[in-house]
Parts: structure tokens; C-alpha cells; sequence
């Protein structure tokens, strides 16, 4: 594996990845920062609760799309291991992009379309562990969590993972749930709020 390729499609993921959707799209449409607002996330889910769902959906499909972007510029470099790599970098890129002052998201969008992308199958279980959870505890955080934590499990599951692939698993688990220590201080303390979408854009 050449090292320069490995560089570049790290580096090109990572600035994909910083690419923050929710901050865009926040200021063209609304002229305001998200980050700002609400939790002060720039992440889909706030912004669906700030401005509503149809700018959580923008939000989600913009997020979607460079995840997809800097996997398939890995795979075409790097074969399975360069669509690993990129996956991480792009959740680092989102989570501290550098073009807003390394103040982003928490990786759950990124995360989501990386599993479609590495193993629908995969997808598909976190998408039914995420809703299963949101059907009883109506808390995103919650949900976000816990799918978190069956990305690396479910990978097992599957039985025929590669290495890479693991590891990314296990990287996604750890940064995500580390992004939400405060939701998880907040579920301790029984302060972390229920889900609610703004019903009216502004």
C-alpha cells in the first residue's frame, strides 16, 4: 500500500468531511449559525429541532453525500482499506472542520453512511437498532449511542468483516459515544431532552 495514496485519501476525506452542511445550509437559508442554537451542534438532529425537518433532512442528505464522496474517492485509490480510511477521516473532518473553527458535529449521519457503504447489511441492523431504541426512548442521543456501540458488535455478527473494516467499526464506537459524554451526564442526571422537530421553518 503506497504511502502518498494513503496521504491523499485521508487528506481528501478529512477536508470533505469539514464540509459542514448544517452550518451552510443554516446561514444561506435562515442567516443563522446552529451552533448558536439549540445544543449547539452542527449536526442534523439540531438542526431539525432549530429549524425543522426539512432542514434536518437537507442537513442529513448533504452529510450523506461527502461521506460517500470520500469512501468512493478511497476505494477507487485504495480498494476496501482506502474506503476504511476515508470513512474515519471524514468523521474527524466533520466532527473538527477546519474551515469552521474545528467546531462540527457528532458523527452520526457520517457513521450512517459509512455502514451503508462498507455493508448494507450492516446499515440496516444500526438503522433498526436506532429506531427500535427511538420508538421507546424518544431520545435521539440515546439511539445515536447505542447504535454506536452494535456498529463494532454487529460487524462480528456478520462473520465475514476484514480487519480494516473492524477497526473502523471499533474508531466509530469510541468517537461517537466519546462526542456524547454530555448527553450521556445529561441521561444520568435525567436532564437530556426528548426529540421534538420545529414544526415551522423559520
Amino acid at each position: 500500500m503506497e504511502i502518498w495514496k494513503i496521504c491523499l485519501v485521508a487528506a481528501a476525506a478529512y477536508l470533505l468531511g469539514s464540509i459542514s452542511v448544517a452550518v451552510l445550509a443554516c446561514r444561506r437559508l435562515y442567516g443563522a449559525d446552529v451552533r448558536t442554537r439549540g445544543s449547539g451542534n452542527a449536526g442534523a438532529t439540531n438542526v431539525a429541532r432549530v429549524f425543522g425537518m426539512k432542514a434536518g433532512v437537507l442537513t442529513f442528505a448533504g452529510d450523506f453525500l461527502k461521506t460517500a464522496a470520500s469512501m468512493l474517492i478511497g476505494a477507487w485509490l485504495l480498494g476496501e482499506a482506502g474506503k476504511c480510511i476515508a470513512a474515519c477521516a471524514c468523521l474527524v473532518g466533520h466532527c473538527w472542520p477546519v474551515f469552521f473553527g474545528f467546531r462540527g458535529g457528532k458523527g452520526v449521519t457520517v457513521s450512517a453512511a459509512a455502514a451503508l457503504l462498507l455493508d448494507v447489511r450492516l446499515f440496516l441492523i444500526l438503522v433498526a437498532v436506532f429506531f427500535l431504541v427511538f420508538y421507546f426512548a424518544r431520545t435521539v442521543s440515546v439511539c445515536s449511542i447505542t447504535a454506536a456501540l452494535t456498529y463494532p458488535l454487529a460487524m462480528l455478527l456478520l462473520g465475514d468483516t476484514s480487519l480494516p473494516m473492524l477497526l473502523t467499526g471499533v474508531f466509530v464506537a469510541v468517537l461517537v459515544c466519546f462526542l456524547h459524554r454530555g448527553n450521556i451526564r445529561r441521561l444520568l442526571s435525567g436532564t437530556e431532552p426528548k426529540f421534538k422537530a420545529k414544526k415551522q421553518d423559520k
